[in-house]
């Protein structure tokens, strides 16, 4: 892989970060947004790799850059698992609490 499909990955990386964001609704303070919807996308395309190959999910939109695969639609889903998971993490019990 040489320096033009790694950056290629980490644009679309970014773009599915950046959709999982607007999905969940987490918006990074700052000039940190880019940089965290990269790391939200790569982390998620890992996540939502694992579920396609456990539950044996067939590739619905898939893009291929050099030798690598990456599915879109499950790099969205896994990068709004991880941001869902995040929130609930950060919000603390206050989640998870019932109101009485």
């Amino acid at each position: 892989m040489d320096l033009l499909q790694l950056l290629i990955l980490l644009v679309i990386a970014g773009i599915c970060g950046a959709v999982a964001e607007l999905i969940v609704g987490f918006s990074p303070p700052g000039l940190q947004v880019m940089l965290v919807s990269i790391i939200v996308g790569v982390i998620g395309a890992f996540i939502g790799g694992w579920i396609a190959g456990t539950f044996g999910l067939p590739p619905i939109t898939e893009i291929r850059v050099g030798n690598i695969r990456l599915n879109l639609l499950y790099t969205i889903l896994g990068s709004t698992l991880l941001l869902v998971i995040l929130q609930a993490l950060r919000s603390g019990r206050q989640w998870f609490s019932i109101k009485r």
